[in-house]
Parts: structure tokens; sequence; C-alpha cells
């Protein structure tokens, strides 16, 4: 679906499901004296003033804000529109009314996961399921599986987007699958077992997660030879990640494994994978264009930005139901930006994501002298840590010197050894890294074992495993 296509989409979407059925962006629009035929090519879209999370969340006001985002079809106005006099005719009154409830009606629910802010609820029909389906099966056949695989999802059940598009993807290909429930449902010790019983071809999990649980793994001495795929989400997948994790599966006893990540957010009700290239190095996430447009803007002035520059990712719904949103800003950015070439890999001719993906909200400030603040960027410690081949498992710990709310800021880095060395040896390199890429050092560096890094990541008991934890006083 080329831009023009996706323009003409987007125009008839506005004009016959959200500008008269979701209360947010009928108001949004009559504030700005727009209509759906303001719309008419690509560079119209910067008319649509941006939305985002903090649309969302709940207010004393209106606790119950998300509900305005949510298309809620007007009765009358559907009874006079002819597609429905034509279906009604058709096929009959009551066969009319069933269509228009699966196309409407909510059944169905996922929520952020709230770590930065409360958790915010999106609603699905079961046109949105289907679309879900979509999405998911064009996953499958992205990342290249076959219907001969046999699939451990261990994404944690919950109402979390990662675990459901891997339901609907596998069930809709269809492909065998085992959903575990990640570590919170059956713990380490139950995946290792499902995975030496099952001798899985693709396993399906969080990177930190799916690192402790291969560690532990490889430790009992557990043989997996067929694994051919692993496929990451739900946190972002550094190149030191991606080998930690080839070397561990190689170890296994596959040593031909392609790691690919996939790259989702709930507000978009889909995910979009990588293929995989033929030198392990990342593809970039494959877009669904007929489900979505994806703008990159600068995130300061929020002017569209040039194919193939970085920036935020905005995302447009194209033909969702239930909660739907337009022009909304992630707050996740890409340094690659968009490409509209065609895939040199796979050779799909879809818009893809190229580069690295970081929150703006991991940018904090720290103040480790009582003169003057620093910008510290975890986005860019995260690809650094997860790069150093001498820690495997690690969390950084922001606290207070002292405990004292008025002094000043300490980083310290939990973290297991990986490959030998002295305790002064890995420091040393460590805090060398440290200086070179970000011209800091850290307080201290305190080594564990791998059972208690997996405690500090809170393995079995958390959504996604912590690897940066604010311990300053609120």
């Amino acid at each position: 679906m080329t831009r023009s296509q996706q323009i003409v989409k987007l125009r008839q979407y506005l004009k016959y499901q959200v500008i008269p059925f979701s209360k947010f962006y009928r108001e949004a629009f009559a504030k700005n004296s727009l209509t759906a035929g303001d719309i008419q090519t690509w560079d119209d879209l910067r008319k649509i003033p941006f939305s985002s999370k903090a649309d969302l969340v709940s207010t004393p006001e209106n606790p119950r804000r998300s509900l305005d985002f949510v298309i809620v079809p007007d009765e009358a106005e559907l009874k006079r529109r002819l597609s429905t006099v034509r279906f009604a005719l058709l096929h009959g009154r009551v066969a009319a009314k069933a269509a228009l409830e699966s196309e409407y009606r909510p059944i169905f629910m996922t929520s952020t996961t709230g770590r930065s802010a409360e958790p915010v609820p999106f609603m699905y029909s079961q046109h949105d399921i289907e679309n879900l389906c979509k999405s998911g099966r064009q996953m499958v056949e992205v990342i290249g599986a076959r219907k001969d695989d046999r699939v451990i999802n261990m994404f944690p059940f919950a109402p979390h987007l990662a675990f459901w598009q891997t339901h609907y993807a596998t069930i809709s290909y269809p492909v065998f699958c085992l959903s575990s429930g990640g570590g919170k449902v059956m713990g380490t010790e139950g995946n290792i077992r499902l995975m030496a019983k099952i001798n899985p071809t693709c396993l399906i999990a969080m990177p930190t997660f799916l690192y402790h649980l291969l560690r532990q793994a490889l430790d009992e001495g557990v043989r997996c030879d067929k694994i051919r795929l692993i496929v990451l989400g739900g946190e972002k997948v550094p190149s030191g990640m991606r080998e930690k994790l080839r070397s561990l599966v190689a170890q296994l006893g596959s040593p031909d494994a392609a790691v690919l990540a996939t790259y989702g957010f709930t507000e978009a009700k889909m995910a979009w994978p990588e293929c995989a290239s033929r030198d392990g190095s990342p593809t970039g996430y494959h877009i669904v264009p007929e489900l979505g447009i994806v703008e990159i803007v600068h995130p300061d002035t929020g002017e569209p930005q040039p194919d193939g520059t970085g920036g935020e990712i905005v995302f447009t719904a194209l033909d969702a139901r239930g909660t739907a949103v337009i022009r909304y800003r992630t707050g996740d950015c890409i340094d690659g930006g968009i490409t509209y070439a065609p895939c040199p890999h796979c050779g799909r001719n879809v818009p893809r994501l190229v580069g690295n993906i970081s929150r703006a909200s991991n940018v904090l400030a720290m103040s480790f002298d009582k003169l003057k603040g620093t910008i510290v960027d975890f986005n860019e410690l995260e690809h650094l840590l997860d790069g150093l081949r001498e820690i495997g498992a690690w969390q950084l710990e922001i606290r207070k010197l002292h405990d004292d709310p008025l002094d000043v800021d300490e980083l310290i880095l939990h973290t297991e050894k990986r490959n030998g060395g002295t305790d002064e040896d890995i420091c040393d390199h460590v805090n060398e890294a440290f200086s070179a890429a970000t011209e800091l050092r850290l307080n201290k560096i305190c080594f564990h074992t791998a059972a208690e890094m997996r405690k500090l990541h809170g393995v079995g008991h958390e959504i996604k495993e912590k690897r940066v934890v604010d311990h300053r006083p609120k």
C-alpha cells in the first residue's frame, strides 16, 4: 500500500468512524476547524493535532478518560447509512445488528504496563481481533516460521500486547505453540522443563527473562538442539544482548539460531517484526501499512522528518475499532528513521523502521556533584552494558549518597561475571568503557551470582524485569 493509498484510507476512516464516533477526536477536529476532507495529501497529516499518553491518563475530573478514545457508534447515524440499509436488505435486520456488534462491541482488553504512569486500558472489538490475527499472520511469515515449528511463548500471561499478539499470530498461521505464561506462571524451572521436553524450534520471550532462563538451563545441563528462531519483544534488544543470547543457545546445542526483535506498543494494537538476515544484523521492523500510518517527527519541534532521518515515532490507526489513536506520539525515538525501500534481505516492499529505539523517559537529570546537574541517557548505557563481554546480567541502581535526599546522586552497577577475570580488571574495563562513552564513572560495581541477579531483576514476579531502578527518595 502506497502513501497516497494510505491517505485515501485515512480520509475514509476519519469521515465514517473517528470523527463521528470518537469523543476525543470529534472535539479535537472541531476545535481545529478540521474535517476529513482537509486531509488530501501526506503533507496534510501535519494539520491533525498530536495526541499522547497524557491525553489518555485519568484525571480526578475525568477518571474514565481513556474511554473518550473508544469508537462508540451512534445507532441513529448507522441506521441512516446506505451501507447499513443495503446489508439489512440483503441479509435481514438480525444479521445486520449482529454484524454491527461484531464490528463495534468491545469484547477484549489489553493495557499499558504502567511502568512510568498508571496503566491505560485499550479496548478491542471482534473487528480488532481479526486485525490482530492479520498482523500476527504477517509477523509469522516475516520471521520465517514454518508450520512444522514448535514454539514456546514465554511472554507473561497478562493483558499485555506481546502475549496476545503471539497467541493470535500462532493460532491464525497456524503453528504449534505452547504458552507458558513466563516466569510468573510456571517459574524458571517449569519453563526449562518445557524446553527439555518439547525441544522447541522457536522461543518467543522478553530478552532479560530469556537470558536468565538460558543461563540456568545451561547450568542444569539441558540440551536443545533444534532452536532456529529466537523472537524477542517487550524490551529493547541491543546488539550485545543479541550476541549473548545467540552464544547461550549455541552452547545448548543450536549454533545457527537467528535472533530477531519485534517492536510494538499497546496503542498500536499490533507489533512489527524483523526478518532474518544472512549475517544476523538487524533488518528493520516491517510495518503493516494497511493497518496504520507511521511518521517520524522531530522530538522537540514535532516537524516531520525526511525518510532515513531519526526522530520520534508517531502512529495513526487506519482500521481500528474499540480504542483508536490518531497521530499518537509514542515517546519512542528511532535513530535510523523510516525507509520505504524494499527490504534487502527478504525483498518485502513495506515500510520499515530502522535503527535503535530509545525512550525519552529513559533520559534522567542527575546530580553527581553539588554544583550542576548531569543528563544521563540510560538508553545509551543499556547498549553499552549489553555489549560488554565480561559481564552478563546487570542492573543499574540510582541512589542518594548516605540515603540523604539533599546529597548527591550515586550510580551503582549490579552485575555478574561472564567470562572470568578478576573483580579489579572487570571494574577497570567497565569504568573505562563508561568514561569513553559517557564521561561518567560508576560510583560502585557490585558482583552477584546468577541467582542473586534473577532476584534483583524480579524474574518470575515482574512483567518486565527491572534493569534500571531509581531508589532516590521521592
